[in-house]
């Protein structure tokens, strides 16, 4: 039987439905999607897609963290964007967060995202 921990952290948004935060399954984490919401307030943190973008990334690594990782250890990122034309300002942004080798990733074009946001992405890490 895999050794299984549910992860959670007050450094990131609270979940807001049946899931949480992220499951680590032996050395392998599986992040669930996170949104701009600020988790102090669980408000948007504004409509600009770069705050959004910058947001998501700071709840993304708070649960890292709290999983024994960093933004570093995510091998698999899905990005979802309810406009594919800030695709460009995600990359760009991912660009100062990551390096070498970066993550496997995908990024879909959806038409709606929870709370109108305009972004959301989840994650695997493995620690």
């Amino acid at each position: 039987m895999p050794n299984r921990a549910v992860i959670h952290t007050e450094k990131a948004p609270r979940a807001i439905g049946t899931y949480s935060q992220a499951i680590k399954i032996n050395n392998t984490v599986y992040l669930s999607g996170q949104i701009p919401l600020v988790p102090d307030t669980m408000e948007m943190v504004g409509s600009d897609i770069k705050e959004q973008v910058h947001q998501v990334f700071r709840n993304l690594s708070a649960v890292c963290e709290e999983a024994g990782g960093d933004l570093g250890k995510i091998v698999k990122l899905n990005i979802f964007l309810t406009d594919l034309s800030h695709f460009e300002t995600v990359n760009g942004i991912m660009a100062s967060l990551f390096s070498e080798p970066y993550p496997a990733r995908a990024a879909i074009g959806v038409k709606s995202l929870p709370r109108d946001a305009l972004v959301e992405m989840d994650a695997v890490m493995v620690v």
